[in-house]
């Protein structure tokens, strides 16, 4: 979908090792770094209702551990992708635990 090998590669390299043409691709937002991108690896733009679609058909697993009475416990949440921010804004308000990771998968009957 979206260049994940470049941006990987991008985030991974120190400040110094960056060409000037890199640098310009990184912003800054809320001391979080991304990469603005607007065509996939074929060099096509992106067409914004084959990403809506696409993202209807994702869900995720969040993983989340939690210690209770002394025990770890892994937690894994079925996330539907427009549930997804939703999900983690109430994880952080109600919930102790850490999340360790997040995987997306697309159910059996949507392939």
């Amino acid at each position: 979908m979206h260049n994940d090998d470049k941006v990987i590669n991008l985030f991974s390299k120190k400040h110094s090792e960056l060409t000037e043409e890199e640098l310009e691709q990184i912003n800054f937002f809320e001391k979080f770094h991304y990469v603005k991108i607007n065509k996939d690896k074929n060099n096509k733009k992106f067409n914004a209702d084959h990403l809506k679609k696409y993202a209807q058909k994702c869900h995720y697993i969040v993983c989340v551990m939690r210690e209770i009475n002394g025990e770890v416990w892994i937690y894994n949440y079925d996330v539907k992708s427009e549930e997804l921010i939703k999900f983690i804004g109430k994880f952080n308000n109600k919930t102790n635990g850490t999340i360790i990771e997040i995987d997306k998968y697309f159910p059996e009957g949507l392939a």
